[in-house]
């Protein structure tokens, strides 16, 4: 790379996009240190998307400023479409051409001769696992495989900033762990990356840094540790014996612990939130316990941790990370 590693790769200062009404980047400050991978999380409709668009010189803003290794998406855009690759959230190859015909294509045109295409399309393909596909149409592959082949066709050409919107979406639990392992891999090998996802554990394995953002605004930045920590020390897990106590438990809870009380999708199962304030979080869950043994709520199972990134979202929003109530508009 020919930026110093020292560099921000990425910097917006009061970001805007607008789509009639709708504002769909709301003044939006990101700073994305060069080398690694910066997440920004947020549900659909958040913003996520267009900010990404922007960046890659696909959208024009309508305020602020946004630069590329120093470099104005707007006044110079050619430069930083030379430095950046996208790969979006549905599969840009083709789909009628084999894995190795679609790479060798995209080489070719981005001015390799045939032999050298040829070469850098076999060396992606085994770096990914998909030599023995190789030679089969791409309508053919998985929903991982195509993924994979996907972002391969982005770094034919090695990009100093891949940006990467929603690459797992749809994807089974192994095609998911596939795909950030090859996300690692890229950015070991110097590239930056600009990770949009709505699964917070997506964001927690792979990200140094994560934005948070929802309605187009960033509304809390950090590493995923001090994005916890911000909403409290600790977090106790809790299975109920019995459904029908959840009700009277989460009365409980909220009386004896200062933070708020999740409940979650199984039906005995809750989340409440410790803030350590007046003792420690481990003392405070045990004097919630007791308190769920007083009122003759049986506890099958509790553990008390960090609290998730899932946690973190709710206490923000107000609402989980996955809900698609909005969908986002784009040019």
């Amino acid at each position: 790379m020919s930026d110093r590693a020292n560099t921000l790769a990425i910097e917006t200062k009061g970001l805007v996009k607008t789509f009639g009404k709708t504002r769909a980047v709301d003044g939006v400050d990101l700073a994305v240190p060069a080398g690694t991978v910066y997440g920004v999380l947020g549900p659909n409709g958040a913003g996520k998307t267009t900010a990404v668009r922007v960046l890659a010189t696909l959208t024009r803003p309508d305020g602020g400023e946004a630069r590329v290794f120093g470099h104005d998406v707007v006044r110079e855009a050619d430069t930083v479409r030379s430095k950046v690759s996208l790969t979006g959230q549905y599969a840009s190859v083709d789909e009628d051409l084999t894995g190795l015909e679609n790479l060798i294509l995209l080489g070719r045109l981005i001015g390799h001769r045939k032999a050298a295409a040829k070469r850098r399309a076999e060396q992606l393909l085994d770096a990914f696992g998909l030599t023995e596909a190789a030679g089969r149409q791409v309508k053919k592959y998985s929903g991982g495989m195509r993924r994979r082949v996907d972002i391969a066709a982005s770094i034919i050409r090695t990009p100093e900033v891949l940006f990467l919107d929603e690459p797992t979406t749809g994807l089974d639990p192994r095609s998911r762990n596939q795909v950030w392992d090859i996300v690692r891999i890229i950015v070991a090998q110097g590239t930056t990356v600009l990770l949009t996802t709505q699964y917070l554990d997506e964001a927690d394995n792979l990200a140094g840094r994560i934005a948070v953002i929802d309605h187009g605004k960033v509304i809390a930045e950090g590493t995923p540790g001090e994005l916890k920590a911000s909403v409290g020390s600790g977090s106790v897990h809790v299975r109920l014996r019995d459904a029908g106590q959840r009700g009277e438990a989460e009365r409980v809870l909220s009386a004896n612990l200062s933070l708020g009380v999740n409940l979650e999708a199984d039906p005995v199962a809750l989340t409440a939130r410790v803030d350590g304030n007046g003792g420690g979080a481990a003392e405070q869950a045990s004097l919630a316990l007791a308190a769920l043994a007083r009122s003759g709520i049986t506890v099958d199972e509790f553990s008390l941790g960090q609290p998730s990134l899932d946690e973190v979202f709710l206490a923000l929003t107000d609402h989980p990370a996955t809900d698609d109530a909005e969908k986002e508009a784009v040019a």
